[in-house]
């Protein structure tokens, strides 16, 4: 909104009274952990599908059938629907309120998941772990967005946003937790068939506790908008995808590539002409949220890669059943839930995002640099335990800061566009490490030689060398963005950097 939009006069005072008491606000006021719980739910859902099923593949491949050339679809189709499809989800629930979007999401992605569950051949698997995608790509943004619009005071915001931060930054290691344990010991279909647990929860709460959204006028969907950002985050992830199977100089991967990058300046031209834009670039000028974006990104691009090679090495190196690599991650869950809950609520109002993420991204480095000292024949308790722990703590401080400035100071009819702005950064930069560190691992072990045990090893090591330059990368490009030292309490609060409306949701 422009700077002179007319000056609102002041309800009267029985009005406000009566708006006290209203039975929305009551309920987001008395009932906001509880709101709480039922999006953490949900944000664990959508967060453990990006691993969960990275376990059950070989159960899955040698169920249905499929050839290892197709294997990777079971991945990519989840990662292409939902990466391209955020913004759109995130504008979805600025027009027609975020609860609505939350409960179809939630009830889309469970019905997508026994779809997937039931599938008798490659094909049928691949279209429901799509399907899995668009509805994520609705419920993710929603999620983040009511947390945002819930939480307004700075210090239950700060805790609020470290718990939705452990969730996403330790549901990767969840999910090969979980996918480790239901594949040892029911089937590779339990892994999609778990997701009914999280919705049913999810939408019952979603019932329960979350006021309904507020109509109001809904502006026209930006289509010019939604098109070029949609098909040019489908070429940047399909490229990428297809650059880990094909490699970089593949005709294919390079047009991909290309169209996705134009595409995406299109997207920003029109974005910068359009009257409702689907992604106001307000929101993304601002320089600490840019920055939290970044930061958001990078740790994306360490975080997918380091425990892709990470279970590789467990796996195959060690020699650990599915089950026993799933339970070696569960360290790092915990110091990540211990730094997003307990370290970051009480640092962030005092210090500021810059300080937090600079020290988490160092921190996360060091952990994963310590994964240089594994060799055919390390112990998880001397060597990949530390390495788990210290990684977990700088991640942990970096995903609840990052998140928490990434929303902080949007108008609330912004707060869907900006939460699917947060959540694309991460899917986007998990496509980009993953397939970035896959080639530098596969050009490493064909370059090293020699023995293949030792080839493979030292390309673990390269890899994770990638991800911890990766990590560097936040504390110097991120901290380096985030301009504040310490946050000021009415962005904290929430308090819109733009005039909201009346009527926003």
């Amino acid at each position: 909104m422009s700077s002179e939009t007319p000056a609102r006069t002041a309800p009267p005072a029985h009005a406000v009274k009566r708006s006290a008491h209203h039975p929305a606000h009551a309920a987001v006021r008395d009932h906001r952990w509880l709101v709480l719980a039922v999006i953490g739910t949900a944000q664990l859902a959508v967060v453990l599908d990006a691993t969960i099923v990275n376990i059950a593949l070989p159960s899955a491949q040698r169920d249905l059938g499929f050839a290892d050339g197709q294997r990777q679809w079971v991945v990519t189709a989840y990662s292409l629907a939902f990466g391209s499809l955020l913004l759109l989800g995130g504008r979805l629930g600025d027009l027609f309120g975020r609860r609505s979007t939350f409960l179809t999401g939630l009830a889309g992605f469970a019905g997508a998941s026994v779809v997937g569950g039931l599938a008798q051949d490659f094909g049928q698997l691949v279209a429901a772990r799509a399907l899995q995608g668009v509805f994520g790509a609705l419920l993710a943004p929603s999620a983040l967005a009511l947390l945002t619009t819930t939480f307004t005071d700075p210090k239950e915001r700060a805790r609020a946003f470290g718990v939705f931060g452990a969730i996403a930054g330790s549901g990767a290691a969840t999910g090969v937790l979980l996918g480790g344990v239901l594949t040892e010991y029911a089937t590779w279909r339990w892994c999609l068939y778990v997701n009914v647990v999280f919705a049913v929860i999810g939408v019952a709460g979603a019932l329960a506790f979350m006021p309904r959204s507020e109509r109001g006028p809904r502006p026209r969907l930006d289509l010019a908008g939604t098109v070029t950002i949609t098909l040019g985050l489908v070429g940047i992830v399909y490229g990428f995808s297809s650059a880990e199977t094909a490699g970089w100089s593949d005709a294919v991967t390079l047009a991909c590539l290309a169209a996705g990058a134009v595409l995406v300046a299109l997207f920003v031209l029109v974005e910068s002409r359009a009257a409702h834009p689907l992604l106001p670039l307000r929101i993304v000028r601002d320089r600490d949220r840019g920055g939290a974006l970044v930061a958001i990104g990078l740790v994306g691009v360490a975080m997918f890669g380091i425990f892709l090679f990470l279970t590789y090495y467990l796996n195959q190196t060690l020699g650990f059943s599915s089950l026993e690599t799933g339970l070696s991650f569960l360290p790092m869950p915990f110091s990540i839930m211990a730094a997003a809950t307990q370290l970051t609520p009480r640092l962030l109002p005092r210090v500021g995002p810059k300080a937090l993420i600079r020290a988490g991204a160092l921190l996360a480095a060091a952990g994963v640099l310590l994964l240089l000292r594994t060799d055919a024949h390390s112990t998880w308790g001397g060597t990949v335990l530390p390495a788990l722990v210290v990684t977990g703590l700088g991640m942990g401080l970096i995903v609840s800061s990052a998140m928490n400035t990434a929303t902080s100071g949007v108008a609330r009819e912004d707060a869907g566009a900006a939460s699917a702005s947060v959540n694309t950064f991460q899917q986007i930069g998990g496509s980009i490490g993953t397939a970035l560190l896959s080639t530098v691992f596969a050009s490493a072990v064909s370059r090293q030689g020699g023995d293949p045990a030792d080839a493979v090893l030292h390309g673990y090591h390269v890899a994770f060398t990638g991800g911890a330059v990766a990590l560097v990368l936040v504390a110097l490009v991120s901290g380096g963005l985030v301009n504040r030292h310490a946050v000021r309490q009415e962005r904290l609060a929430g308090t819109p950097s733009i005039p909201a409306p009346s009527t926003a949701r």
